[in-house]
């Protein structure tokens, strides 16, 4: 029997937010200006994978990105093949991009 206990990967929602981010054209400054920040620390911090937004900043970027909050979300059970075919259909064609916080 298989007791294993679902959780988010941080890692791969923080991929997924700054993938939503970039699909949308959005910056990382227009990402942190919506959600009232001063500084753009908590989107980088995110999109590393160091820490989750709150159930309140998840929501506010589910609307910003006009999706849910569980497309946002990567469970560690389920590493959305979406996630990856998308990651590797980018690769392939030579779509690669660096943001100042990756």
């Amino acid at each position: 029997m298989n007791n294993h206990f679902p959780t988010i990967d941080v890692k791969a929602t923080g991929a997924r937010i700054k993938q939503l981010r970039k699909e949308r054209g959005l910056t990382i400054r227009d990402v942190s200006e919506y959600m009232g920040f001063t500084t753009e620390q908590a989107v980088c911090k995110w999109q590393r994978g160091d820490s989750l937004p709150t159930v309140d900043n998840l929501y506010a970027l589910s609307r910003l990105y006009g999706t849910t909050m569980e497309d946002i979300l990567v469970g560690n059970d389920e590493m959305s093949s979406r996630f990856f075919y998308t990651c590797s259909l980018m690769f392939k064609r030579g779509k690669r991009s660096y943001d100042s916080c990756s």
